[in-house]
C-alpha cells in the first residue's frame, strides 16, 4: 500500500467533511444572531456576515470545494482498493463496481452524514470557529463559483424564458430566528414579569400567521341577532339586555344574515330595523387571521360574518376578537360573559367548555393534546367521546377525568376536571 495515497485520501475526506459541514451549518444557522453579532463589530462575525449577504456565492464555493475533494478522493481511493479487490474479484467491470460501492460507503459516512450531524448541533458556533478557513476557501473558489453561478442563471433564463431567476437572496430572518432570540432574552432579563408579558405578545405575533379566522370566532350558537321584521322596541331591548354595541340582523333564519345595526343608529329614531342596517363583511372560516385583520382595517369594519364551506353561518368575529389573539384578553365595559375558569385544588379544576385548549395548557400546564380538529375544551371532549354527554356524566380520557357539571342538548357548558 502506498502511504502517500492513504494520506491524500485522508486529506480529501477531511476537506469533504469540512465543506459538507460548513454548508449544512450555514443552512441551519440563525441569520439573526449572525447579524446582531456583526453589528457589535466582532471580527469573526463580520466574516460570517459576508456569507449571509452572499448566500448563493457561499453555497457555490462550498460545493465546488467539496466536488474537487470528491474527485481527488475517487482517483486515489481507487488506486488503493484495486489491488485488494482484484484478489477476490475478477473482471474489470466487477472490480470497478466493487470499488464504487466501497468508496461511496466510506465517503458517505465520513464526509457527508457524520460531519453534517455534528455541524448541525451548534451551527452558529461552528461557523464562527471555522470562519477564517471558510473565508479563505470562499476567496480561492470565488472566481469559479461566480462563473458557474452566471452559467446556471443563463440557462435558467433560457428555460424560464427571461423571467427573473437570480439565485441570490436578501438577508432575511424567519420567525424561528426571532423565537430563538426571544427565548434567550427571557432567560437573561432582569424583570421576569414584564419580560414574560412582552415575550408572550411577541410570540403571539410570530404565531399569528398560522391562526385562521375559525380560531377567533364567536360560534353560531352564541350569536346575538334579530330578525329584520322585528320591531325597534325589541331591538332596543336586545341592546339593553346584552350590552353589545352591534347586533346582527337576519332575514327568516340565522343562515341568512344581511347586516348589522349599531347602537349609535338608535339616536336617529328609526322607524324600522331595515332603515338602519349596515352591510356586513363576509369571510370564510379558513381565511388567515392576519388577512382578516388587514381586510377589516382596509374596509373600516369592526365585525365580520364567518361562513362555512356550504355558505351557512359558522359564527361572527370582531376586530377585538382578532386583536386578542395578539395582545391577550381585552376587557371593556361591555364584557359581561365570563367563562368559568377556577382551580379548586392541585389536581381539580372547574372550567367552561368554551375555554381554548392552548390557553389551558399554557395557564395550568395540563398537557392536553392539541389538534386542528378542535379548539376548545368542549371540542376536545366531543372529539374523544364521540357523543354529546349528559349532565353529571363522568368521562375519562387518557389521564383526565371530566364530570359534566352543566350541559344542554347541544353543548357542554361547564366541566369539572380531575387530573389522574
Amino acid at each position: 500500500m502506498n502511504i502517500t495515497y492513504v494520506i491524500i485520501v485522508l486529506i480529501t475526506i477531511t476537506f469533504s467533511a469540512f465543506f459538507s459541514g460548513m454548508e449544512i451549518a450555514y443552512l441551519s444557522s440563525s441569520k439573526l444572531k449572525i447579524e446582531i453579532e456583526r453589528k457589535k463589530n466582532r471580527y469573526l462575525s463580520a466574516i460570517m456576515g459576508v456569507f449571509v449577504k452572499n448566500p448563493a456565492q457561499y453555497i457555490s464555493t462550498m460545493l465546488i470545494g467539496n466536488n474537487i475533494a470528491l474527485v481527488v478522493y475517487g482517483i486515489f481511493i481507487a488506486l488503493i482498493l484495486e489491488p485488494y479487490i482484484a484478489m477476490f474479484v475478477s473482471g474489470d467491470w466487477l472490480i470497478m463496481f466493487t470499488q464504487t460501492i466501497i468508496s461511496t460507503i466510506i465517503i458517505l459516512i465520513t464526509g457527508e452524514f457524520t460531519p453534517k450531524i455534528l455541524f448541525r448541533i451548534n451551527p452558529n458556533r461552528v461557523l464562527r470557529f471555522f470562519a477564517v478557513p471558510g473565508m479563505f476557501f470562499y476567496i480561492i473558489f470565488y472566481p469559479i463559483a461566480k462563473i458557474t453561478t452566471y452559467i446556471s442563471n443563463f440557462f435558467l433564463r433560457i428555460i424560464t424564458r427571461g423571467e427573473s431567476t437570480t439565485t441570490e437572496t436578501t438577508l432575511a430572518f424567519d420567525r424561528y430566528d426571532l423565537s430563538d432570540l426571544l427565548t434567550q432574552h427571557q432567560s437573561i432579563t432582569n424583570n421576569p414579569t414584564t419580560s414574560k408579558q412582552n415575550v408572550k405578545m411577541f410570540r403571539n405575533v410570530l404565531d399569528f400567521h398560522d391562526i385562521t379566522t375559525r380560531e377567533c370566532i364567536v360560534p353560531r350558537n352564541e350569536i346575538v341577532a334579530i330578525d329584520i321584521s322585528d320591531s325597534i322596541s325589541n331591538l332596543t331591548s336586545k341592546f339593553a339586555e346584552t350590552g353589545y354595541s352591534r347586533i346582527l340582523v337576519y332575514e327568516n333564519n340565522i343562515d341568512n344574515i344581511i347586516g348589522y345595526v349599531h347602537t349609535i343608529d338608535m339616536f336617529s329614531m328609526p322607524e324600522s330595523i331595515k332603515s338602519i342596517v349596515h352591510p356586513v363583511l363576509i369571510v370564510p372560516e379558513t381565511m388567515p387571521a392576519n388577512k382578516l385583520l388587514k381586510k377589516l382595517i382596509k374596509q373600516r369594519k369592526s365585525i365580520a360574518l364567518v361562513v362555512d364551506e356550504f355558505g351557512g353561518t359558522d359564527g361572527v368575529v370582531t376586530l377585538e376578537d382578532v386583536l386578542e389573539e395578539i395582545i391577550g384578553e381585552i376587557e371593556d365595559e361591555h364584557d359581561t360573559n365570563q367563562y368559568e375558569d377556577k382551580k379548586i385544588d392541585d389536581n381539580k379544576y372547574l372550567l367552561s367548555g368554551r375555554l381554548e385548549i392552548d390557553m389551558l395548557n399554557e395557564k395550568y400546564r395540563l398537557g392536553f393534546e392539541e389538534s386542528d380538529q378542535y379548539e376548545t375544551l368542549a371540542g376536545y371532549i366531543l372529539y374523544h367521546h364521540r357523543n354529546i354527554p349528559k349532565q353529571n356524566q363522568i368521562i375519562t380520557i387518557q389521564n383526565y377525568k371530566f364530570k359534566i357539571v352543566r350541559a344542554s342538548g347541544t353543548q357542554i357548558i361547564t366541566v369539572e376536571l380531575t387530573v389522574l
